[in-house]
């Protein structure tokens, strides 16, 4: 009687956790909304990737110096995230704590990508020679341009991150879900920002965008930004007014962003310094493990569409046609990746569970992701044996169709632990900060700083370590296969799991988001 009575309400207790796990309609449709802001950001990444090397080529700046330029994302990223983090989650803003700086952020977005596409022309108002390079007006304003853009996808990234947090409550799988549609509407960004850059026909649609200081090239790229400006303010305007924020109190702060209200406040990079030496070992190895795993990202990322320029097509910058197609094949494969990556996304929460957990899925997919940047010597030196093959016919000849695959393959794999890479580790930075009573913001603006610092590092070493060995990219891609495969073992060996799929003990205060 008593063993069926406990049995009973075990069993009760196992359907109330699940019923206060459940995500309901109106949480998840606020949840999808912020999260889908992450397409409007990715958009512009994506013309960035695809669009805007080639165009500070145009404008005269050397190929040497536009691997520099891209130094602007991680050096903003490293100061611009924390301090937005530090202050959205002190914020009493009437308008909520996140929502201002998600505001800001959209709108100086739209301000960077309008003196991007225009620098050409606001060059040749202010004296530019458009017949002469560099055209140093137009290269000023660019880089004004590009900075501000870098400060402004920071400002916006970390607090959606965090107020999908808020709208999570403490509830571990529902963070986990936030995240895995921000990686989600990641992927819909990059295929839009892909698709649209890969379009040079564009530019008809905006016939103004064409003048005498910019040509077809360059009005093309202007035409996608004023879609991707569109894009970005119509999703942040739905998500804005539709998710409501209460101001916070400073009582609330207290317990919220980690502080203590009998201390002196500290100045920010004082408070964030403090938060770096408070952290607790969850978080310590999160961060490791996270660095380990960018390590091996960057190279590729950086590098893809060059790799299968010169080392799969064996062609030159700027020499015959076989670069140029190698190029737009990797193009192609960037877009099956993030068709992966977007569906992937949509099956993490299911494969966790299938896999035993989240750290293990990590761990797996780094694993996976080593095997595929290992194998990127393998479809190299086939394709080098392929040329070597064919030199007698003479003339430019791409690989076969077999080692086309392979490399579009490989692309679309990659997407896999691309999506988990996105995903994961802010879910778990939001887990154990909840766990440890710390600011989302703040603990997200740390995470950042594991993601930036190795950017920092492979833009600056990737060219002097490849020059080491001769040149080409494999060097910097084998590097990553080492570094995925720690990074794996880290995951399953030392990161701890995350608390379980359990109700917090403790009251879950939602007070500053209306749900």
């Amino acid at each position: 009687m008593d063993h069926g009575q406990t049995a009973k309400e075990e069993n009760g207790s196992s359907l109330q956790i699940e019923a206060q796990e459940r995500i309901s309609p109106a949480r998840l449709r606020k949840i999808i909304l912020v999260a889908s802001i992450a397409a409007g950001v990715q958009f512009g990444w994506a013309l960035q990737l695809s669009l805007l090397t080639p165009y500070v080529q145009l404008l005269g700046i050397p190929h040497t110096w536009a691997a520099f330029i891209w130094l602007c994302g991680p050096i903003s990223g490293m100061i611009v995230q924390p301090m937005v983090g530090y202050y959205s989650d002190r914020s009493t803003s009437r308008f909520g704590r996140r929502r201002p700086f998600i505001a800001a952020g959209a709108l100086l977005v739209a301000l960077a990508v309008f003196l991007i596409g225009y620098a050409a022309d606001f060059g040749r108002l202010f004296g530019d020679d458009i017949k002469r390079k560099p055209r140093t007006r137009a290269i000023g304003i660019f880089v004004v341009g590009f900075w501000i853009l870098d400060v402004a996808n920071n400002t916006l990234q970390g607090p959606c991150r965090a107020l999908l947090a808020d709208l999570s409550g403490e509830s571990p799988k529902r963070m986990r879900t936030a995240n895995a549609f921000f990686s989600f509407f990641m992927a819909v960004g990059n295929v839009l920002g892909f698709a649209s850059g890969s379009y040079t026909h564009l530019y008809k649609l905006f016939p103004f965008t064409r003048s005498q200081a910019c040509d077809v090239y360059c009005a093309n790229l202007k035409s996608c930004f004023f879609l991707s400006i569109t894009l970005l303010l119509t999703l942040t305007t739905l998500a804005l007014t539709n998710v409501h924020e209460e101001p916070s109190t400073k009582t609330e702060l207290g317990d919220s962003a980690g502080g203590d209200d009998g201390a002196a406040p500290l100045p920010c990079f004082g408070n964030i310094r403090a938060a770096v030496k408070g952290l607790q070992r969850p978080m310590w190895v999160l961060l490791l493990v996270t660095c380990l795993n960018w390590v091996a990202w960057f190279p590729f990322l950086l590098f893809d569409t060059d790799w299968m320029g010169k080392e799969v097509y064996g062609g030159k910058v700027g020499e015959g046609r076989l670069y140029d197609m190698g190029v737009r094949t990797g193009a192609l494969g960037l877009m099956l990746n993030s068709v992966v990556l977007g569906l992937m996304s949509l099956a993490i929460e299911h494969l966790a569970r299938w896999l035993g957990g989240v750290k293990r899925l990590w761990g797996v997919v780094n694993f996976l992701l080593s095997i595929c940047l290992g194998m990127t010597v393998l479809i190299t030196k086939l394709a080098e044996a392929a040329r070597s093959g064919s030199a007698v016919k003479g003339g430019e000849i791409p690989p076969p169709a077999g080692i086309k695959i392979g490399a579009l393959t490989l692309f679309a794999v990659l997407g896999i632990p691309l999506a988990v890479t996105y995903s994961i580790p802010c879910a778990l930075a939001s887990i154990f900060s909840s766990a440890s009573g710390a600011g989302q913001g703040l603990s997200l603006g740390i995470l950042n700083l594991a993601i930036v610092i190795p950017q920092m590092v492979v833009s600056v070493a990737s060219g002097p370590w490849d020059a080491l060995f001769g040149g080409g990219n494999l060097p910097a891609f084998v590097v990553g296969a080492i570094a995925a495969a720690a990074s794996g073992v880290l995951a399953l060996t030392v990161l701890p799991s995350p608390p379980p799929d359990l109700p917090s003990s403790k009251t879950t205060t939602l007070s500053s988001v209306h749900l």
